[in-house]
């Protein structure tokens, strides 16, 4: 094998998909916006149809679609000529794909979808095309060129199709004001949708199982809390209550280290001052990378700056949100 020639074909390829996509950007205009407000007024769902590798990627777009919460499906529109095209409802929405916009599968199922007076949003590389003369949307995805080094593959094609699917799955999504909760109810089992679904309040230690100790207290005090809430640390709080500090095991440890014994020290020459926070609505994986690999624990205040839980590594690995 020719080492140099394949990775040159690579670049190639990596450029001219690049390429494609960045073409993409100066053609956003009024109609991209025309069809999102057609989809996002679709009172049914978004019927995503296309033969062969643009069937592919309207499989992939129909889904993106369905996961961001769009209600989408895919047509096979070779199976819609023999029966399918009763999936159809007056109140649902087409987007098509054909680069050539000729596809005679996607053109054969066109007199149906008049009969029920279905808008098409048509995804096309030929804009004066068969199927653009019946759409109610062209959205131009053509490209100077295949990634196929015959041109002749659709490579850079469906690049740019798929990459325009996502804008409008991203704006639609956006439009509808979708927020994490609402993404993790679409992924239930998924790795995703439990990062989104966790928040420190659903995984933090509360009421007695909160570590606190005075500033007052003495170390002896404070090892017996920690021992007792098991959680290899304790907050520590001023006479009114707030927080002011944290002690860990890694601070009882270098304390040890530094001035001997501990018993009879105050809790409040040992801590840990200002230790990080976060709040009891942030998402668990946020309080995983605040972590940073170094820390264990976090602090939840409350408004007046009282300790209110302790959310500790384990509780999100235990989890799984990771």
């Amino acid at each position: 094998m020719d080492r140099e020639r394949l990775l040159a074909m690579a670049d190639r390829v990596l450029r001219l998909e690049a390429e494609s996509i960045g073409g993409l950007r100066s053609r956003l205009d009024d109609r991209f916006v025309r069809a999102v407000e057609l989809m996002h007024g679709c009172r049914g769902r978004v019927i995503v149809t296309g033969m062969g590798k643009s069937g592919l990627i309207g499989r992939k777009i129909a889904s993106t679609l369905a996961s961001t919460g769009t209600p989408a499906y895919f047509l096979h529109p070779a199976e819609g000529v023999h029966g399918d095209i009763g999936m159809v409802a007056r109140d649902d929405l087409i987007l098509a794909l054909s680069n050539s916009g000729e596809t005679d599968e996607v053109l054969a199922v066109l007199p149906a979808i008049k009969r029920l007076g279905v808008s098409l949003i048509l995804l096309t590389g030929s804009p004066a095309s068969t199927l653009a003369r019946q759409a109610d949307v062209i959205l131009d995805v053509g490209v100077a060129e295949e990634a196929c080094p015959m041109n002749l593959a659709p490579t850079s094609s469906t690049t740019a199709a798929l990459a325009m699917g996502d804008a409008l799955a991203m704006a639609l999504l956006d439009l509808k004001g979708l927020g994490p909760e609402d993404y993790a109810a679409l992924h239930p089992r998924g790795a995703l949708g439990w990062q989104s679904l966790f928040r420190v309040r659903d995984l933090m230690h509360t009421g007695d199982a909160l570590p606190v100790v005075t500033e007052t207290a003495t170390m002896k005090e404070a090892i017996e809390e920690m021992g007792a809430k098991r959680l290899g640390m304790t907050t520590v709080v001023d006479g009114a209550g707030r927080l002011v500090g944290i002690i860990t095991d890694g601070d009882l440890r270098r304390q040890q280290l530094a001035h001997g014994t501990l018993l009879d020290r105050r809790a409040g020459d040992c801590m840990t001052a200002n230790p990080k926070r976060i709040g009891a609505d942030e998402l668990a994986a946020r309080a995983l990378a605040l972590m940073e690999g170094v820390i264990t624990s976090l602090v939840i205040t409350d408004e007046s700056g009282r300790p209110a839980g302790v959310i500790h590594i384990h509780d999100i690995l235990r989890a799984k949100i990771v």
